[in-house]
């Protein structure tokens, strides 16, 4: 079945090519164009295009077949091109010539439009819970090993004292900025296009406004070209997005692969989290964190695939599009499977102490004796030489009393402060009044 189908029917070869993978990666919007749908019938209802007694049976419909979606019983069947001909050949059949009336006012364009917005906010919403596990699990762990020293590195060389409260804490704030990208995908992501049509607006008197009430979208896309035109843009930012948490991940698993190194040996992961060698009976490799590394490396290149995708397209609709879901849909599942396996594997890591006692390490304090020196009124410039002299004539042998007070330093993380700014990042979301609205739609009234 096909919404666009007249009396001539494409080649089979055609009608393979287009389509596609429509058919699996549709399932991820069913749930979302069956509320799209109950919000739209609602509003023809209101401006007279359904009767109430259609409406009440379509809704009734609509409603059980939204409850076998979320139970993954929904099923697009052979045959069928995409999710919206299989709802509506759904309700046909439940309800005779009434099931096709749901199509009046709109587009397949719009529909997928707000489909995926609708998909693409709670998937926003379900990546933001778990960057929020992962925040707190490294808040937790940055306060508990805070006094656990560490050797910072710039080039890769030996730098200076850092701290193991210090590292995870970089992370744990790191991640505030990359929940602050997700919410600006979500307020983007955000806005009803329902009613745009082919990308012209249509001859019907909608009432947009309501559909946007009703789906719990804080505003509208107005102009409907521009609504259109979200296609491809809306998908970039998300990519955006998705490649600033895989920079994150990326980062901290490769810290984490360096830490394990025999060669640096700062901390360690149960046996079970490691895998072995097939001829090689001592290895322990991080295989979890090498392919976390390189899962966020696929993150990070999504906003050029993206781009290159759909940079190139005048404005209006274009199929090209169809291929953007073949790429955002598994690059959230990937951001989902990395930072469930990070929430996992993290808590289990053993620092090792007294790392700093070793003697290779004591330049670290080069500039703790510089800065001493300084404080005592030597000049900045000449406690640097002094010291520098002292490295160089292996004179060195520092005072490894360490007294960090300014703010964000070893002695001072602002853990508190922090969490604050992760919860006025987070409190922009306002998640539970779309939770209200969608609920309100979706439930089914005795």
């Amino acid at each position: 079945m096909k919404l666009w189908q007249k009396s001539i029917s494409a080649w089979s070869e055609v009608e393979t090519f287009t389509v596609g993978r429509d058919r699996e990666m549709d399932l991820y919007l069913a749930p979302y164009d069956i509320m799209g749908s109950l919000a739209h019938i609602e509003m023809l209802c209101s401006i007279g295009l359904l009767e109430p007694e259609e409406y009440t049976a379509l809704a009734a419909a609509l409603k059980q077949l939204y409850q076998d979606a979320i139970a993954g019983r929904f099923v697009i069947e052979e045959g069928v091109e995409d999710v919206h001909s299989q709802v509506e050949m759904l309700l046909t059949s439940m309800l005779g010539d009434m099931g096709k009336k749901i199509h009046s006012g709109r587009s397949r364009n719009d529909q997928v439009l707000v489909d995926l917005r609708l998909f693409l906010r709670a998937e926003i919403e379900a990546l933001s819970d778990q960057i929020g596990e992962l925040f707190d699990i490294l808040q937790a762990l940055s306060e508990k090993h805070k006094d656990i020293l560490l050797p910072g590195y710039t080039h890769l060389q030996v730098a200076m004292v850092s701290s193991f409260g210090l590292w995870l804490g970089a992370y744990a704030e790191s991640l505030v900025d990359d929940l602050r990208q997700f919410q600006s995908a979500y307020q983007i992501i955000n806005q009803n296009p329902l009613g745009s049509a082919a990308g012209y607006g249509s001859s019907f008197p909608l009432n947009r406004r309501m559909t946007t009430e009703l789906l719990g979208f804080a505003d509208l896309n107005y102009n409907v070209v521009h609504a259109q035109m979200g296609r491809g843009k809306t998908e970039l930012f998300l990519a955006f997005a998705l490649a600033g948490l895989g920079h994150t991940l990326g980062k901290l698993s490769m810290d984490v692969v360096l830490y394990l190194n025999q060669n640096f040996a700062f901390l360690t992961f149960p046996d079970q989290l490691t895998t072995g060698s097939s001829i090689m009976p001592h290895k322990k490799n991080p295989d979890v964190f090498e392919l976390l590394r390189a899962k966020s490396t696929q993150l990070a290149a999504l906003p050029q695939q993206v781009s290159l995708l759909t940079g190139n397209l005048p404005s209006g609709y274009h199929r090209d599009f169809q291929l953007l879901k073949e790429v955002i849909f598994p690059a959230i599942e990937t951001a989902k499977s990395c930072l469930g396996m990070l929430c996992f594997a993290l808590p289990q890591m053993q620092p090792k102490t007294n790392i700093l006692d070793d003697d290779k390490y004591k330049y670290l304090y080069s500039v703790e004796v510089v800065n001493k020196l300084a404080l005592e009124g030597v000049p900045f410039r000449d406690a640097y030489r002094q010291v520098g002299h002292d490295i160089e004539n292996d004179t060195f042998n520092p005072d490894r009393t360490l007294n960090h007070t300014h703010e964000g330093s070893i002695g001072n993380l602002c853990t508190a402060e922090i969490r604050q700014k992760w919860e006025r990042v987070w409190n922009g979301f306002e998640f539970e009044g779309v939770h209200e609205k969608v609920s309100a739609l979706v439930t089914q009234k005795n």
